[in-house]
């Protein structure tokens, strides 16, 4: 089954600095955080408080293009997780045809912010992300590092609803 899900934020993993982007349901309120690169988490930050560039950005280009070929973007899916990594999939509609690809959930939620496209995530991907065999390993075995991963095991995915974009 599939969940539409919101932008419930974004913000920076204190450990690796890291960005990272909330998804949360419009339904159940289920949310799964995914650690995505700096200039996606731009490109993201960028679209949702609507700042424009001179020059395109890389997923501009691309909206461009598409667009040029009368291509829309119905909607993206988190459609899997598999060893820490997430998988997405763009869905695209043309006269000719109905077709999808393969790509990060970065780039992919970046494209559907752009096209307006809505976003999906698979039940597996919320179930697999929410999984934890309760082990962490610390490496950072200072009394700073103790601290910030007993704060970092008690976070819960609602926690991060409390910060906006």
């Amino acid at each position: 089954m599939l969940h539409k899900v919101s932008i419930a934020g974004l913000t920076i993993d204190p450990t690796s600095n890291t960005p990272i982007i909330i998804l949360k349901s419009d339904v159940g309120g289920k949310s799964i955080p995914i650690w995505i690169g700096l200039l996606e988490a731009t490109s993201i930050a960028s679209t949702i408080q609507n700042i424009k560039y001179e020059r395109p950005m890389t997923h501009d280009l691309f909206k461009n293009f598409v667009d040029m070929q009368n291509i829309a973007v119905s909607k993206i899916e988190v459609c899997d997780l598999r060893d820490n990594t997430f998988y997405a999939r763009i869905f695209f509609t043309s006269e000719e045809k109905d077709f999808s690809m393969d790509a990060r959930p970065s780039d992919a939620i970046a494209i559907a912010l752009r096209f307006q496209a809505p976003i999906y995530v698979d039940d597996s991907v919320i179930e697999k992300s929410n999984e934890s065999d309760g082990h962490v390993e610390v490496l950072d075995k200072s009394k700073e590092g103790e601290k910030w991963a007993e704060y970092l095991d008690k976070l819960s995915p609602d926690d991060f609803g409390k910060y906006k974009v």
